[in-house]
């Protein structure tokens, strides 16, 4: 259901612009911290050797308030980079900004698509500087943490999936104790303004600093509700905006049910791939039958939970590498080599894949970071529930028809039960005056963000158009080769146009097992 228009916009300077319910001191504080930033520029420069960007790519900061409502208060230095357009000064129509989603992912790889000359993405590089950003608290901008990084990826975790009380009873105090760390090693004032509104309004800033009138925009996953805020805050900051796999923006489902819709999703995906498998079982050897094959998964969960395959390979830890398997269609045959070869007595592949990198200290401070980001975002963002009664019913429920998701997506959220800071009211997604027509590509079987999402934002935002890719479920859609998807994000990005009504799109082409599985299996 699409809620109420928010009632006009707020009187600021014109360079603010935002649309914002809760008063008017966050709209001053970003038309401040924005002019400022337009002034202040971006200073341009090679990237720190340790960032693994390498020229052409530049780097720089944009200084942004850590608190809207105090912007002459603390403030943080958000990192971004960008490849300039490869095309003529005649060609070029700005700065295109990226978000990979998370909440908590990097966009700073973002610029590479131009210079490894990406074929998807060469004719939009002709017209735009490429920009990618770390958000507040992520990588370079500020990181936050909640849990010493080694800590966080040792191995094997409990089982996600509880066999009695006492289980549950560690997983919540785990989750408490999470929420606490976050606290204690982020600090109170910077996890108060770990939100989306505040990326959003730090997004205003930086197209500012960019030099930029308006906004164009890429945002995939997360980085959809992202958009989506942006876009009800800032309306008339936005030029072109395609969002892709979306995430429902409606209050209701952020956060608590989004991750339940999304277990469900999950379930219907892994199904898909396990189909696969069985049809290709003369390449892998793991069932010939989708019920074969999720009885071969259910043994290896119980293998690694009576003992740690390799000693660091437990259930959580499979459900870590096989999840990206219903996440993205790119990792179908990779996910079920290591499960063949696992089988075929080669466990190498699945404890690399699977296992921890201890010795990796900076993957395992990205990975903490992310963890942290994810969390403080989506549990500052919203009230959740505090009743751990309700988890559990909801959860367990779930759990019978969503096996494969449930508990784990369950323990990762708990911390939300007893945030130690105070959670804020969501955004009401919605079309603002200046607001053009919004470009939103789909696919139906998205198990990360499910297609209802797509729908409710198309539905929230008039003059939206939305490109669904049928009978297909990889996540990030307009990262993959189908003509029908790419040659419409072209024309968008290029000519600002879009179909006169919604298009939906045959699927792209199904994976096929690795070569070298095959003639092994032969």
């Amino acid at each position: 259901m699409t809620g109420a228009l928010l009632a006009g916009a707020i009187a600021t300077p014109a360079t603010a612009g935002e649309r914002h319910p809760g008063g008017t001191a966050e709209a001053r504080g970003v038309a401040l911290a924005a002019d400022r930033a337009a002034k202040a520029g971006v200073a341009w420069q090679d990237c720190p050797a340790d960032w693994g960007l390498k020229a052409p790519i530049q780097c720089g900061y944009v200084t942004v308030p850590l608190d809207y409502a105090r912007p002459d208060g603390r403030t943080l230095k958000i990192a971004v980079d960008r490849a300039v357009a490869t095309g003529s000064p005649q060609q070029r129509q700005g700065a295109l900004v990226y978000n990979p989603g998370g909440p908590g992912g990097s966009g700073m790889r973002f610029p590479a698509r131009v210079t490894t000359k990406n074929p998807l993405w060469a004719k939009t590089a002709q017209a735009y500087d490429f920009v990618g950003f770390d958000p507040r608290g992520v990588g370079h901008s500020a990181p936050i943490s909640c849990v010493d990084p080694q800590e966080f990826v040792k191995a094997p975790k409990a089982d996600p999936v509880p066999a009695n009380e006492a289980d549950k009873r560690a997983q919540r105090a785990h989750a408490k104790q999470y929420a606490q760390g976050c606290l204690a090693r982020t600090g109170r004032a910077v996890l108060s303004q770990m939100t989306t509104a505040n990326t959003a309004r730090d997004l205003d800033v930086i197209r500012a600093a960019l030099g930029e009138k308006k906004l164009n925009y890429l945002g995939v996953s997360y980085g959809t509700y992202l958009g989506a805020v942006y876009g009800t805050l800032f309306p008339g900051h936005v030029r072109r905006m395609l969002v892709d796999s979306v995430i429902d923006p409606s209050r209701d489902k952020v956060w608590y049910q989004a991750n339940l819709d999304q277990d469900v999703a999950f379930e219907t995906r892994w199904g898909d791939w396990t189909k696969w498998v069985a049809k290709n079982d003369a390449a892998y050897h793991i069932g010939n039958t989708p019920q074969k094959v999720q009885a071969a998964w259910e043994k290896l969960r119980a293998t690694a939970k009576k003992q740690p395959i390799g000693g660091v390979v437990g259930p959580a830890e499979l459900i870590g590498f096989f999840q990206n398997a219903p996440y993205y269609d790119s990792a179908w045959a990779e996910v079920a080599q290591a499960w063949s070869a696992y089988l075929a007595g080669d466990a190498k592949p699945l404890i690399d894949n699977a296992g921890p990198h201890l010795a990796d200290k900076a993957g395992n401070i990205q990975a903490e970071n992310g963890n942290a980001v994810y969390t403080a975002i989506e549990c500052t963002d919203t009230k959740w529930p505090t009743s751990w009664a309700k988890w559990d019913r909801d959860n367990t429920r779930l759990h019978r028809q969503a096996p494969f998701m449930t508990w784990a997506n369950a323990w990762m959220n708990l911390p939300c039960a007893t945030w130690p800071v105070k959670q804020q009211k969501p955004v009401e997604v919605t079309s603002g005056k200046g607001l053009p027509p919004v470009l939103i590509v789909q696919s139906t079987r998205d198990a990360a963000t499910p297609y209802g999402g797509a729908v409710e934002l198309h539905k929230r935002f008039a003059g939206s158009r939305l490109i669904t890719e049928r009978d297909a479920g990889s996540h990030g859609v307009t990262g993959l080769v189908n003509p029908c998807i790419n040659e419409r994000v072209d024309a968008y990005f290029l000519k600002g146009t879009t179909d006169p009504t919604d298009v939906t799109c045959a699927p792209h082409a199904t994976p096929v097992p690795a070569k070298q599985t095959a003639k092994a299996a032969g």
